[in-house]
């Protein structure tokens, strides 16, 4: 019972690696608020875990609903004590540089990034009031390295990593713990699109050392080590979980 006594928020708990995140903490003793943008795959989730989970429906990029799903966790639970921002969009029209539209770009940013910083504007403060806690923010190992194509994707994760380092050094003296989490090439609802291309899931496999696909699972259980008092000598860190893709 790792997060006995928590109360968590993890946004995008309708589905992938937000879901098993959920269900993870919840296993492990938390009190999770299941925030999506779809409520229903948000009510879908904590009806799953039971007595111990509420659901919220919101959309991270509006400071109105970042606000709301902060507010509604305390009111429910009394305190917050860790936050996943994991919600997240992948778009097939975010293509290099040059050929992405602004309104793409835009809409990438305002999900991935935007929502991150909203969500720990507010998360910050119910830690704060909590006397210290940990915030989980969702990047990717597209933070960490480039590639051909999804240009608005990966100015977000990498932006994502380096504004976790800053909120780290910000409210460290709060004993408020920033961390980032970097999945590879994971089997989602998001994801399975492009696998289920046989040329790209074969590329991405290929350049995987551990040759297969994350789970959700596999994330879940690195960010559970982050949200417990086991992690509480770390921060400012990013960890990557990829199969050894970026050790190529």
């Amino acid at each position: 019972m790792r997060l006995q006594n928590k109360v968590a928020l993890i946004t995008g708990g309708g589905s992938g690696i937000g879901r098993e995140s959920c269900l993870r903490f919840a296993k492990e003793g938390a009190k999770v608020v299941v925030v999506d943008l779809k409520k229903d795959a948000a009510e879908a989730t904590a009806r799953e875990i039971g007595d111990n989970a509420r659901a919220f429906g919101a959309d991270v990029s509006k400071a109105k609903d970042a606000e709301a799903m902060v507010k509604f966790a305390e009111e429910t639970f009394g305190r917050l004590d860790v936050a996943f921002n994991n919600a997240g969009v992948f778009h097939p029209k975010d293509d290099s540089v040059t050929n992405t539209a602004e309104d793409i770009w835009n809409l990438v940013i305002d999900v991935n990034l935007k929502g991150v910083f909203l969500g720990c504007q507010y998360e910050i403060p119910a830690l704060q009031r909590a006397g210290g806690g940990s915030i989980i923010n969702i990047s990717s190992i597209c933070g960490i390295i480039g590639s051909h194509a999804n240009a608005a994707y990966h100015a977000s994760k990498g932006a994502v990593r380096i504004f976790s380092k800053a909120a780290a050094i910000q409210y460290a003296p709060d004993k408020i713990r920033v961390n980032s989490v970097h999945p590879g090439f994971v089997d989602t609802p998001m994801t399975r699109p492009g696998h289920s291309n046989p040329e790209v899931a074969k590329h991405r496999l290929d350049v995987t050392p551990l040759g297969r696909f994350g789970t959700p699972a596999d994330i879940a259980a690195g960010c559970l080590y982050l949200a417990c008092d086991e992690s509480s000598w770390v921060t400012g860190s990013e960890l990557v979980i990829d199969g050894g893709m970026t050790a190529n």
